[in-house]
C-alpha cells in the first residue's frame, strides 16, 4: 500500500474548501482538486480509514457501472487517480483486458478507492465533525477533537445511512440490514430459517449466496419484497441517456410534486437487480429443485406491515397489496435489504439559516449542487434524487457533478462540463 501522505495540523488558515465525509463522491472530489493550486481544499472522514459497503464484498460481486465511472476519469482521462492507473500499479491492467468485463468486482473498487486516498494530500481520515458555524463570512468546521477547520466552501458528503422499515423499529432480537451481511453470515445460516425482506440488488445478492449453500446447513429461505415482481435494472442505452446534463436540466425545471412522483416511479432504473443475476437465482433454483422441493418461498407485491420478536423467533406481518390479503411469516433469521435514507447531519444545526429547503422539509438543491442561500457555499453530494434524479447515486455521474462544483469553487471551468451528450430531447 502506498504510504499516506503526511498532513500538517489544523491551523487558523483559510481554506477554499472543506469536504464533510469521504465516500466515493468526495474522494473523486478529492482527487480532481489534488492538482489545482488555486484551490486549498482539506476533506475530513470520522473513520480511520476508506470504507464502502465492506458487508456486501460477496464473491464475484460487482458493480452495475463500468470502469469508465471511476473517481476521476469521465472528467479528466488523463488523471493519476484512474482505476487503470490503479490495475497498472497493481499489476493486474493486463489481467482485467484479458477479463473481457468492465465491470469491475465489489471489492476490487474498494481497494481502488483506499489506494487512491492513501494517495492524497488532503484526506484526513479519524476525524469527526461536531459543528459547524458561520463566522466573519466563513464555515467554522469544528471536531471532537477540538480542531478548527475554516473555509469560503463546504462540500458535503456524509452520505447515506441503513433503512429500516417502521414496523422493525425498537424491535429486539439480532435481525441486520444487509450492510453488515457478511459479519453475521455464518451465525444466520445456523438458524433454521431465515427471510430476506429487500427489492433490489443487495436482496438478490444475498438470497442467491444463501440459496447456494440451502441443502448444506439445511434451513428454510424466504425472499419477500413489496414490489410487484423481482425487477431488473433497467439499463438500456436510450434510458442511460436519462444520466446527462440534458436530463438533470429537464427533471430540475418539473414542478416538485411532478419531481417526487417521478422518483417513486423511477426505482427500476437504479434499484433494480442485474439481469443476469435474476438469471443465475433461477437456473439455482432449478438446479437445486433436481433433487425434489427447495424449502424457499419468493413472496412479492407483499408490504412488511409489523414485526414481533419471541424467544428467538420473529412473526413478520405482511399485506399482499394486489389481494389486499394479510399473512405471517415466522423466521429466526432476519435481514433487511431495505435500502438507505439520506439523514441531515446534527452538526449543521447552527447553520440552518443559511440552507435552504423545499416544501417537503429536504434540501432544495440547486442546479449547481448548492444547498445555501448564497448559491454558491455549500454543496452536496448524493442526496439529490428529488432534485436531479437518477443521476444523484449513480457512480457514472460524479465525476461530473464534481467537474460542476469545481467551477464553483474557482469561479471558472477547469474540467471541461459538458452540456450536452444525448440524442433524445427530453423537454418539448
Amino acid at each position: 500500500m502506498t504510504a499516506r501522505p503526511d498532513h500538517p495540523s489544523p491551523s487558523r488558515a483559510l481554506h477554499d474548501v472543506v469536504g464533510i465525509g469521504l465516500g466515493p463522491f468526495n474522494l473523486g472530489l478529492a482527487c480532481l482538486t489534488e492538482p489545482i493550486e488555486e484551490l486549498d481544499g482539506v476533506f475530513l472522514e470520522s473513520k480511520p480509514d476508506f470504507e464502502w459497503h465492506a458487508g456486501m464484498f460477496l464473491d464475484g460481486a460487482h458493480l452495475q457501472t463500468p470502469f469508465m465511472s471511476d473517481l476521476v476519469t469521465l472528467a479528466d482521462p488523463t488523471s493519476p487517480y484512474s482505476f487503470l492507473n490503479y490495475l497498472k500499479e497493481r499489476g493486474r491492467l493486463y489481467s482485467f483486458y484479458i477479463r473481457e468485463n468492465f465491470y469491475p468486482l465489489r471489492v476490487e473498487y474498494d481497494d481502488y478507492c483506499r489506494w487512491a486516498a492513501n494517495k492524497l494530500s488532503s484526506v484526513r481520515f479519524g476525524t469527526t465533525v461536531s459543528e459547524v458555524t458561520y463566522e466573519d463570512g466563513v464555515y467554522v468546521v469544528r471536531t471532537t477533537t477540538g480542531d478548527l477547520y475554516r473555509a469560503r466552501h463546504l462540500v458535503l458528503g456524509t452520505g447515506t445511512s441503513p433503512h429500516y422499515p417502521e414496523a422493525v423499529r425498537g424491535l429486539g432480537g439480532d435481525f441486520i440490514h444487509n450492510s453488515r451481511y457478511l459479519q453475521h453470515r455464518s451465525q444466520l445460516q445456523r438458524k433454521e430459517s431465515i427471510t430476506i425482506v429487500g427489492s433490489g440488488q443487495s436482496a438478490a445478492e444475498i438470497y442467491h449466496d444463501l440459496l447456494g449453500e440451502i441443502d448444506v446447513h439445511g434451513y428454510r429461505l424466504n425472499w419477500v419484497t413489496r414490489s410487484p415482481r423481482f425487477f431488473p435494472l433497467e439499463y438500456t442505452k436510450l434510458t442511460l441517456e436519462m444520466t446527462s446534463p440534458e436530463y438533470i436540466d429537464y427533471y430540475r425545471a418539473l414542478p416538485e410534486a411532478t419531481r417526487y412522483r417521478l422518483t417513486a416511479q423511477q426505482k427500476g432504473l437504479f434499484k433494480g437487480i442485474d439481469g443476469d443475476l435474476v438469471n443465475e437465482i433461477f437456473d439455482l433454483l432449478y438446479q437445486k429443485n433436481l433433487g425434489g422441493p427447495v424449502p424457499t418461498r419468493l413472496l412479492t407485491n407483499s408490504s412488511l406491515n409489523g414485526a414481533r420478536w419471541e424467544n428467538g423467533t420473529y412473526t413478520l406481518s405482511f399485506r399482499q397489496e394486489e389481494q389486499e390479503k394479510d399473512y405471517d411469516i415466522e423466521t429466526q433469521g432476519l435481514v433487511l435489504a431495505t435500502g438507505y435514507a439520506y439523514t441531515e447531519p446534527e452538526f449543521l444545526r447552527p447553520v440552518k439559516d443559511r440552507l435552504r429547503y423545499d416544501s417537503r422539509g429536504n434540501f432544495d438543491i440547486a442546479r449547481n449542487y448548492s444547498i445555501d442561500t448564497t448559491g454558491r457555499g455549500v454543496f452536496l453530494q448524493n442526496a439529490g434524487v428529488h432534485t436531479h434524479s437518477i443521476t444523484s447515486p449513480d457512480l457514472g455521474m460524479g465525476a461530473y457533478r464534481n467537474s460542476c462544483i469545481i467551477r464553483e469553487l474557482l469561479g471558472a471551468e477547469y474540467y471541461p462540463v459538458e452540456k450536452t451528450i444525448a440524442f433524445q430531447e427530453f423537454a418539448v
